[in-house]
């Protein structure tokens, strides 16, 4: 359905992510920006789920081989089919032998191409998402090249409908940000006083710069060393998405996609889950502002994203339905 044109290094195919596994040494894996894949099948009609294909590195050019609809959601920056530009966030049609470019986003990191009915890659251990460093998974356990043919599910949908982006419709730890630097909300976590007082009020005031050394295991961040009360050893834990972690050298790294199962360095606090997504689409190089909250808050904030999501279902229901009783004819005709 797909012929891969040109791509960057570690464009890979995900979905929602590799459950149950953990105790295995087995990391989740799946899309860095879970929201955006949710936005994409959520128009397209596909189950919440199904697999996409993750772009971080530009540009970005496939062919399609047969007509399909498809979404481009994540970070914004110029998509064309053929010579036309297409609006990110809403669903097109391409037909046989149309070339779809994505070039870097002018906001945000990664960019997601969704199609009607999902990337179909074999099932390993209940995912199609691409273990990068075990080497399993996706499209044949490895990063897209050139000449890569993938396969999907297929078919059509009314075009139109779209979505307006969240980083626009859902409301952060902060109304009005610093220029490049994305406000998180985060838990204290289980070491929390182990740090030093004054560890503990810098890990909050500090602008924490993003590293050129953030990958989709984590994002190491510099900003001045958090210290220990005093040297401590702890045993090894599970490690979810989210926890930051403070190795020997003080700087904090938060754990991403792809982070290992356990670990042993001391966990200052835990972005919530609401609040990934805008941090998979910071940029290397800029900045982040971390905002103490609670649990409530968390819990809140994952309701805000459930309603959003549910909204969008029902409108994207509602206009293929309605678009059906018009009798427009079927979806992804050319004119």
């Amino acid at each position: 359905m797909i012929t891969v044109l040109e791509t960057g290094v570690l464009n890979s195919v995900q979905d929602a992510g590799r459950f149950g596994f953990r105790h295995l040494g087995v990391s989740t894996s799946g899309v860095m920006d879970p929201l955006a894949l949710r936005c994409g099948n959520t128009l397209l009609g596909n189950a919440r789920d199904a697999a996409c294909i993750e772009v971080q590195t530009f540009p970005f050019k496939i062919r399609f081989d047969k007509n399909v609809s498809f979404v481009v959601t994540g970070g914004e920056g110029v998509v064309t089919l053929g010579e036309k530009a297409l609006i990110p966030w809403s669903v097109a049609t391409a037909h046989t032998g149309d070339v779809l470019t994505l070039e870097r986003p002018s906001v945000g990191a990664r960019m997601y191409l969704c199609v009607c009915g999902g990337v179909d890659v074999p099932v390993v251990l209940g995912s199609r998402s691409t273990q990068l460093r075990g080497g399993f998974g996706g499209y044949l356990g490895r990063p897209l090249q050139a000449g890569d043919q993938i396969t999907g599910t297929g078919g059509c949908v009314p075009d139109g409908v779209g979505v307006v982006p969240p980083a626009r419709a859902l409301a952060g730890a902060c109304a009005e940000e610093k220029v490049k630097t994305v406000t998180l909300r985060a838990i204290p976590a289980t070491d929390y006083l182990l740090f030093t007082e004054d560890a503990r009020a810098h890990f909050w005031s500090a602008s924490w710069q993003i590293t050129a050394q953030s990958n989709r295991l984590g994002y190491r961040l510099k900003g001045g060393a958090l210290k220990l009360t005093h040297p401590v050893e702890l045993r090894s834990y599970g490690v979810i998405p989210g926890i930051i972690q403070v190795p020997p050298a003080g700087e904090p790294i938060v754990q991403m996609a792809d982070a290992n199962t356990a670990g042993g360095y001391p966990r200052i606090a835990t972005v919530i889950e609401a609040d990934l997504w805008r941090l998979a689409q910071a940029r290397i190089g800029s900045f982040v502002q971390v905002q103490c909250c609670d649990h409530a808050e968390g819990l809140q904030a994952m309701r805000q994203e459930d309603a959003y999501l549910k909204s969008l279902q029902d409108n994207a229901a509602l206009y293929r339905k309605s678009f059906i009783r018009r009798g427009a004819g079927q979806a992804g005709k050319k004119s």
